[in-house]
């Protein structure tokens, strides 16, 4: 459920109407944070999530590990080339397509908790048969050393020709290794960085990292009231800790530092708790259908999204694109800018969900 909530907040914030944004809708400039940055972080702590979920079953029936590693593999590999197919639409230029990306960021994300997961899970009898578990004190120190390890190296590794420490957009050292690999295949228009950058996944590994801990905490053997206010205190912790650390290590969503994965995922546990103690413990359901819709086909939902997205700016009509006339007609001429804009990001969602709506209703689940 709240995976669906997620992709529906995914979808809002990349797909406004015209340039006027209500600032919760809009990324920080730099250091900060606003709503729409704890989005994608949230994403990937719900993969951890679902890692809980989907492999302790299948693995407790008796599928060999080498099934595990290939499927793990192939999920990864088919959503970085479908990564890649996507954004380098209509023209496919190999001189300049984007390398990293969003979706390149969950399959790699994904790859090394999944298989972190298969190489440290622990079995454990119970009167109820095999029960398989992830190996939380090895987690939380992956956890721990990637973001202990990423901000020492921003802060102590020199970047030549700027130095140590230095966390703007060009002169960090996330930016020059990526230069370094990708030249002309990042995001930005001068190509000089990219806000999914190699080395800030590794922090980002840390964010799926800590929804394997929140999976595992509901998995276990703990009351309702226990689960709940275990997420919640967690949460609150969390991001205390990384409002805490902001003027040391600024919590950054285009550098991904060790602070905002903190009070992000802080965010992402007590959305969590508040998602479980209403949904599970409740039973509070009559309005989860709806977002199902996204939660059940995440994936299709989103890339959905996206593509449409370029097709509406790549098909024009009379000089303009399918995107300008539907905001200017519909939208623009009826309400503010600010309203129109929201207006526009608002129907979009909706339009999607009428697409994938099918699927749920036919229980069709598209998954790499």
């Amino acid at each position: 459920m709240l995976r669906g909530l997620i992709i529906a907040g995914m979808i809002l914030v990349n797909d406004a109407g015209g340039d006027h944004t209500y600032w919760p809708l809009e990324h920080a400039k730099w250091n900060g944070w606003t709503p729409t940055d704890l989005v994608f972080p949230s994403f990937l702590f719900m993969v951890g999530v679902a890692i809980t979920l989907s492999l302790p079953s299948r693995i407790a029936r008796g599928v060999p590990t080498g099934v595990f590693v290939r499927h793990i593999f192939f999920r990864s590999v088919a959503l970085f080339v479908l990564a890649e197919l996507l954004y380098g639409f209509p023209n496919y230029d190999l001189h300049t397509i984007r390398i990293p990306g969003v979706l390149q960021r969950i399959a790699l994300c994904y790859l090394f908790s999944a298989l972190l997961y298969l190489a440290t899970r622990r079995k454990e009898d119970t009167p109820n048969g095999l029960v398989i578990r992830a190996n939380v004190p090895v987690v939380a120190t992956m956890a721990l050393i990637l973001l202990l390890g990423y901000w020492a190296l921003l802060t102590f590794v020199p970047v030549p020709g700027y130095g140590t420490g230095r966390l703007d957009p060009e002169s960090n050292l996330g930016a020059f290794i990526d230069r370094a690999l990708f030249a002309a295949h990042l995001y930005a228009p001068a190509k000089t960085w990219d806000p999914e950058g190699l080395l800030s996944t590794l922090p980002a590994i840390a964010s799926v990292l800590l929804g394997i801990l929140g999976g595992e905490w509901i998995r276990s053997r703990r009351s309702d009231v226990q689960k709940t206010l275990g997420l919640l205190a967690a949460g609150a912790i969390l991001m205390a800790v990384g409002a805490v650390l902001h003027p040391f290590f600024p919590i950054n969503k285009k550098l991904w530092t060790s602070t905002f994965v903190l009070f992000a995922g802080g965010f992402s546990t007590l959305a969590f708790g508040i998602c479980y103690w209403v949904v599970d413990v409740k039973r509070w359901r009559g309005w989860t259908p709806a977002v199902l819709v996204f939660g059940t086909n995440a994936i299709l939902a989103y890339v959905l999204s996206e593509f449409l997205a370029l097709l509406g700016e790549f098909i024009k009509i009379h000089g303009l694109s399918i995107h300008e006339l539907a905001y200017q007609n519909l939208f623009a001429e009826r309400l503010s800018p600010y309203n129109a804009s929201l207006a526009y990001a608002i129907a979009y969602v909706f339009f999607i969900w009428a697409i994938v709506l099918p699927f749920y209703r036919k229980r069709i689940l598209l998954r790499l």
